[in-house]
């Protein structure tokens, strides 16, 4: 199972983006821990200057901006 931290303050994005993601896991069937961070202190201590960021098993893989779809899909499955 992968661990994925959708990182931000709530905003429209991060909400997007954890939504995409969840699609995409449910799509590949592929389980996920998904969990929504918007404390900035740790935000802050992956290093995130701009949000929605994403966190796959505590590697950071994406920062600022929608994430495409194959993107996604990569993080899910790769």
């Amino acid at each position: 199972m992968k661990n994925i931290k959708v990182l931000g303050s709530g905003c429209k994005n991060c909400e997007t983006t954890a939504n995409l993601i969840k699609i995409a896991a449910e799509q590949a069937g592929v389980e996920i821990n998904l969990e929504k961070v918007t404390d900035m202190a740790e935000i802050m201590a992956y290093g995130i200057m701009s949000t929605p960021g994403v966190v796959v098993d505590e590697k950071v893989v994406h920062a600022g901006g929608l994430p495409g779809p194959d993107q996604i899909r990569e993080w899910i499955t790769g």
